[in-house]
């Protein structure tokens, strides 16, 4: 065999092992798709129940005799608060089925109806007083997590008893049950009852979380790159500062929900399960992201600019925060929405400082008690009710979502304001 020959097979052999590499590559690739496709899949077929809320429409009698009230009386707050709303659901219920007689059909058919309708015909009834009269009020009410977990699913669970089934064919042969956007989901916050939960107060706890956590680690993360990258002399001390930032980088999350625990709880004194003592833990995992982004955005400026700079008479300062650093501002500002991203999706930090706890009402500040979508997450995928099952898949679709739309920023910060040189 001559040597044209030999360099023949060797290149076929190359060649072929070029191409088993390539074909490797892309069963990786499409392997990854795959399964992320299956995930996402199967949270959206689970989070789907979850956008949509089951309804019972029902007649509330609202005469002054049903209600026991007098002709004179006063229609005070006090007074309206007072009324047996529960009693009036009640009613309407027995009067939708006058067949059902039996004590145990009734508390079926009283278990029907969501425990939150009182509270809303409650509201009702008090904002608007003159809804009291003999006409009957015409209101849809929430049915509970079982029926409406049936009625959507059409699965039968030993939570939903037979005559209970029989009761909502009724309602829908008479046009007395559907299904409706769940506005609940979004405007209401954590409860015991699936069908009256939603994520209204791990949002605003999230957005005063990540409001602290940006006022913190952006301008002391974009400072310290600053100084490291222009400003610090080249010595041993720099040199360990700069290896335990990317050591810092490493750590993992939990650590820094013991370092606040320790410090900012237990030295400091700062309330538990608040947004403020949840930035503060957030900045501390942040800051280390931020400082080697901004520091990379840094170096990316070539250096004529500044020696152009320093050329026409600049001073080192004037050179960075004129030139230097306006240049490098879309690699930093891309650098701090990943660490943003970063900080929104964790959870460990945050369950050691208390933001776990049942959190009921709406954050308004930095102090006040409140929860996050992460944690959100965590707590509905423990509650043994299988309505929670669809919330739980349902507040993951909107973390993602926001998680895709900052990634989405940061691509376009980048492309947008990218330059080269």
């Amino acid at each position: 065999m001559n040597n044209t020959e030999t360099v023949k097979n060797s290149l076929k052999k190359r060649y072929a092992r070029e191409k088993r590499f390539q074909l490797y590559g892309r069963m990786a690739v499409w392997t990854g798709f795959i399964f992320l496709a299956i995930l996402l899949f199967d949270i959206i077929t689970k989070a789907t129940p979850a956008f949509q809320a089951t309804e019972i429409f029902l007649d509330i009698p609202l005469d002054p005799v049903t209600l026991e009230l007098q002709a004179d009386t006063q229609l005070d707050e006090e007074t309206l608060r007072a009324i047996d709303y529960a009693g009036l659901i009640k009613k309407s219920l027995r009067q939708a089925f006058p067949e059902v007689k039996k004590r145990k059909d009734k508390k079926l058919l009283y278990k029907l109806v969501s425990s939150g309708a009182e509270f809303k015909l409650r509201d009702m009834v008090i904002n608007n007083p003159q809804l009291i009269g003999n006409k009957p009020l015409s209101l849809w009410v929430l049915a509970d997590d079982d029926v409406d977990t049936f009625y959507k699913l059409e699965t039968v669970t030993s939570r939903i008893k037979e005559q209970q089934i029989g009761f909502i064919d009724k309602l829908k042969q008479d046009d007395r049950i559907r299904t409706s956007f769940n506005t609940t989901f979004f405007t209401h916050s954590d409860s015991r009852e699936p069908e009256q939960a939603g994520i209204r107060g791990a949002l605003m706890g999230s957005f005063w979380t990540l409001l602290v956590t940006l006022l913190i680690s952006l301008p002391v993360g974009i400072a310290a790159a600053v100084y490291l990258e222009e400003f610090a002399p080249q010595n041993k001390f720099t040199d360990f500062i700069e290896i335990n930032i990317n050591n810092l980088a490493a750590v993992p999350s939990i650590v820094f929900g013991l370092l606040g625990l320790a410090v900012f709880i237990n030295f400091f004194g700062i309330p538990r399960s608040a947004p403020l003592i949840g930035g503060l833990v957030l900045s501390l995992m942040t800051l280390p992201t931020i400082i080697i982004s901004s520091r990379a955005a840094l170096k990316s400026v070539p250096p004529s600019i500044k020696e152009a700079a320093l050329g026409l008479g600049a001073s080192h300062m004037q050179t960075v925060f004129h030139h230097v650093l306006p240049l490098a501002m879309p690699g930093i500002l891309t650098g701090a929405i990943i660490g943003m991203a970063q900080a929104l999706g964790e959870t460990a930090p945050l369950l050691m400082i208390g933001m776990v706890a049942f959190i009921v009402d709406v954050p308004g500040g930095f102090l006040d008690s409140a929860t996050v979508l992460p944690v959100q997450i965590y707590l509905w995928s423990d509650s043994p009710e299988r309505a929670f099952t669809a919330l739980t898949a349902a507040t993951i679709l909107v973390l993602l979502g926001f998680l895709a739309v900052m990634n989405a920023i940061a691509i376009y910060l980048r492309k947008h304001f990218e330059r080269r040189w």
